[in-house]
């Protein structure tokens, strides 16, 4: 899980003005893990994007980090 994490961490990051602000919480769900991203409430439209595609390309991305780590993961960004 620690690679999935990174990896978000690593987006989100590089994404916002306020990387100091980024905030990851990991937690066990039904069948996977879910990452719970908060950011700096400026930065909320870079993370989302327009009509939500940062924010979709961000949950495949992070699909696919934890595929690869053999775990479900899922993000859900929080306000």
């Amino acid at each position: 899980m620690e690679m999935t994490e990174e990896v978000l961490d690593f987006i989100a990051k590089n994404l916002v003005d306020n990387p100091d602000d980024v905030h990851i919480t990991s937690t066990d769900s039904d069948g996977g893990v879910l990452l719970e991203l908060r950011v700096n409430p400026e930065d909320m439209g870079k993370v989302i994007g327009k009509r939500g595609r940062t924010a979709k390309a961000i949950r495949t991305m992070i699909k696919a980090a934890g595929t690869r780590e053999g775990i479900n993961a899922s993000v859900e960004i929080i306000e």
